[in-house]
């Protein structure tokens, strides 16, 4: 695997740590800005939107780009943000360096993408992507902790500081190991549209939205659960926490390692699996042990799809280098968006916490559906049988 591989995945952890670490910091950032905790709950959702708007229209722009410069502009960016933040105590500068810094994040994970695919060969793209996509599972174990810490002994401004201290070095290493071959005429948006306009191709984007939502809606409310549901001590719940992270480390290891030769088969027993365990959390939400260890599967089956997710849009449309990994930006944070959504609905109906799990299962078993109908539209079984396009090479 290139050495780019695994810069690319880190740059991805350093990201990500900012993109988890505010929802354990809203107290201290309700206290530090003067605004309520829901406002200061804003800020995360600044970041989806900056996700969702970025993810597009920023691959568009730095078409005709070559992908190292794309992913310098847009990592320097995401550091000048976290340094204007780490400085305002206007609480409307805040927001608008969430969706920026969100906006670039964004274009970077197109790109990230789009250049990993170009520098293996079809057969290790499910696996490259497992490296990449994990940078933000080791987020979720160790950035949102750490930068809780920070925050909660520091100060929240402290925790902003540290994103840009690891990002700095990780801009480096981008600019040393990733190939600087500029790219030759761009793609047309129209052809990489219709492209992207066919049956597969639109089953699995809604299959990552449906799946993403289908995990989220339970992790949103995760720690709630634990406490209100299954009595778990507060102190108790990183710990938990963190079993579903080395889940969802595991999880992302072995779908990579199945993604390529084994797609369908990856996506029916991941999310089959997920549908179990959200069934297991619902019935036994009272009992920690069980709830302990459906956590853990909940992590592993709910990221053991993420490499073949993230990777086989390259193999169905081969045309669309740009805009297919911006697609996969896009469908992810749908389902991140709308299954917290559902969720905050059950709850608020008074339906109780072990209702997201319930959700949860359902959405599970409409993502089932969604991969069988992949399975009978034709699409290819393995993206090993597609040649790698000379187009994505070429761009980097």
């Amino acid at each position: 695997m290139p050495s780019a591989v695994y810069i690319l995945g880190l740059a991805i952890f350093a990201q990500g740590t900012s993109e988890m670490m505010l929802s354990g910091l809203l107290t201290e950032m309700s206290a530090g800005l003067g605004v309520s905790v829901p406002q200061a709950g804003l800020l995360i959702s600044a970041f989806a939107v900056g996700m969702l708007l970025g993810a597009p229209i920023s691959a568009v722009v730095t078409a005709r780009w070559s992908r190292r410069n794309a992913l310098l502009a847009f990592l320097a960016i995401f550091i000048a943000t976290h340094i204007v933040a780490a400085l305002t105590s206007d609480y409307r500068v805040l927001i608008a360096t969430r969706v920026v810094g969100a906006f670039v994040y964004a274009g970077f994970w197109s790109v990230a993408a789009s250049t990993v695919i170009g520098l293996v060969p079809a057969t290790a793209r499910g696996r490259a992507m497992s490296v990449v996509a994990g940078g933000l599972t080791i987020a979720t174990i160790l950035g949102l902790p750490a930068g809780t810490f920070i925050g909660q002994h520091l100060g929240w401004r402290a925790a902003f500081w540290a994103v840009v201290i690891i990002c700095v070095p990780v801009l480096v290493a981008v600019a040393v190991t990733v190939p600087n071959r500029h790219a030759g005429p761009a793609m047309p948006v129209r052809k990489e549209l219709r492209a992207l306009r066919t049956g597969p191709v639109v089953l699995l984007y809604a299959t990552t939205m449906v799946a993403t939502a289908a995990l989220l809606v339970t992790f949103g409310y995760l720690g709630a659960l634990l406490t209100e549901s299954t009595g778990v001590r507060g102190t108790w719940v990183p710990v938990i926490l963190g079993i579903y992270g080395l889940g969802s480390l595991a999880g992302i290891v072995v779908g990579g390692r199945t993604a390529d030769r084994h797609p369908l088969r990856t996506l029916a027993v991941g999310i089959s699996g997920l549908v179990i365990s959200s069934l297991v959390l619902a019935l036994t939400a009272q009992y920690w042990p069980v709830v302990v260890v459906a956590v853990f599967l909940l992590g592993a089956f709910g990221f053991g799809t993420n490499p073949v997710l993230n990777s086989r849009v390259f193999g169905l449309a081969p045309d669309s280098g740009t805009l297919g990994a911006a697609g996969n930006v896009m469908s992810f944070n749908v389902g991140i968006t709308v299954g917290p959504w559902l969720g905050g609905l059950a709850i608020g109906a008074g339906m109780g916490y072990p209702s997201v799990a319930w959700i949860g299962a359902v959405l599970g078993l409409g993502a089932l559906g969604l991969v069988a109908l992949s399975r009978s539209a034709g699409a290819p079984v393995s993206s090993a049988d597609i040649d790698v396009p000379e187009a994505v090479p070429a761009e980097l």
